[in-house]
């Protein structure tokens, strides 16, 4: 590939990456126009409902997009949601050539919106810088191919893979620089998940912070309706957007919460608990491509062992607690190396003085 149209599609990417949390159910594109060798006219897709990254690109290029080449991080759109399709805004604009970083996995394009242009006389190509382009979509790629989110479990922990002393303490472990980074995480987040039990334990808030940016949709799976109503995310403004995940169907002990600001969110049962399967797809169905889920033990264990968990987060901390601690994952009957969980696509980096190691669990559920 010429290094000059490599470099046309790394800047749509960089571009795509600004929308990366802000435009769910919708994916994250980025578009870049060029002419004679310059780029002409960018956009990026803001938020679901408003233009999508072509249309923004093509209102800043005006007539100087006739004949012009477009380089765009994800096929094309070719149906009408609550906008009209990009690839007819693009032949109506006399464009010469578009070229795709990867095609549209979501039923209604799947390949439509590249034949439509095709159709139209417009020179395509696709799968330029797609491995990129992929990683910037995981979560809607999930979303629209399971109707579930894509889930992230992020932990910090001692050299000695304890997330808390003995007491529970667990503030704290990481670095400033570490917290910094997941409150980034989390603005990119379409909602963040905990157990009940982190809730009256550390009585969190849950939001964004130390960056700029959304606070996500707090979600709390609570199988028995035990939050206590004096946490922060309950007895503040944080109650609007917070839900809690039940198995208990009683109205009545729904209505605390709800006349909070709450919403209670009633799933299936499976042993006794919350169905960590049925509430990603009540999730899914809200609109949550992407969550994190950050605690506690129990719960990061029971994702993993169902195969709920995409990508793990660890950051190790340069500090040492002992046999006394408690461990990421309650997750016991493992009698041999050969019935551990692997895990694959392993990366190392450093932030602050922590290690933070990503990790793609060998049995993710990626189907129903």
């Amino acid at each position: 590939m010429n290094r000059t149209y490599i470099s046309y599609m790394k800047r749509a990417l960089t571009m795509a990456r600004k929308g990366i949390g802000r435009t769910a159910p919708n994916p994250s594109v980025g578009c870049v126009i060029v002419k004679d060798g310059k780029i002409i006219a960018e956009g990026w897709h803001k938020k679901a409902g408003g233009p999508h990254a072509e249309i923004h690109a093509l209102q800043q290029a005006g007539e100087a997009a006739r004949g012009a080449d477009v380089y765009v991080t994800l096929e094309p759109c070719c149906h009408t949601g609550k906008t009209p399709p990009c690839s007819s805004a693009l032949i109506a604009a006399g464009v010469k050539r578009v070229v795709a970083a990867m095609a549209d996995p979501n039923p209604l394009v799947s390949g439509g919106g590249l034949l439509a242009l095709r159709q139209a006389g417009i020179e395509i190509h696709c799968g330029m810088l797609e491995t990129e382009a992929r990683a910037i979509n995981r979560a809607f790629i999930k979303h629209v191919s399971t109707g579930r989110p894509h889930v992230t479990y992020k932990c910090a922990m001692t050299l000695d893979g304890k997330i808390a002393s003995v007491t529970g303490e667990s503030r704290w472990i990481s670095c400033e620089a570490s917290r910094k980074y997941v409150h980034r995480l989390r603005t990119q987040c379409d909602a963040i998940i905990v157990g009940v039990d982190t809730i009256i334990t550390d009585d969190p808030q849950l939001t964004v912070r130390h960056v700029r940016g959304k606070s996500p949709l707090r979600v709390i799976i609570d199988s028995t309706l035990r939050t206590p109503m004096s946490v922060q995310v309950l007895s503040t403004t944080l109650a609007k957007k917070t839900l809690i995940a039940t198995v208990e169907t009683d109205p009545s002990m729904h209505l605390r919460y709800q006349q909070s600001g709450a919403t209670i969110l009633v799933c299936k049962e499976l042993n006794g608990k919350v169905d960590l399967m049925d509430m990603l797809k009540q999730l899914g169905a809200r609109g949550i491509q992407s969550v994190l889920l950050e605690g506690g033990s129990r719960l990061a264990g029971e994702a993993l062992r169902q195969g709920l968990i995409d990508e793990c987060l660890f950051f190790y901390a340069p500090k040492v607690i002992g046999s006394d601690g408690f461990s990421p994952f309650v997750i016991t009957g493992i009698t041999s190396m050969e019935k551990s969980f692997s895990f694959s696509q392993i990366g190392v980096r450093q932030i602050g003085s922590d290690i933070v190691i990503s990790a793609r669990p060998e049995n993710t559920c990626l189907q129903d």
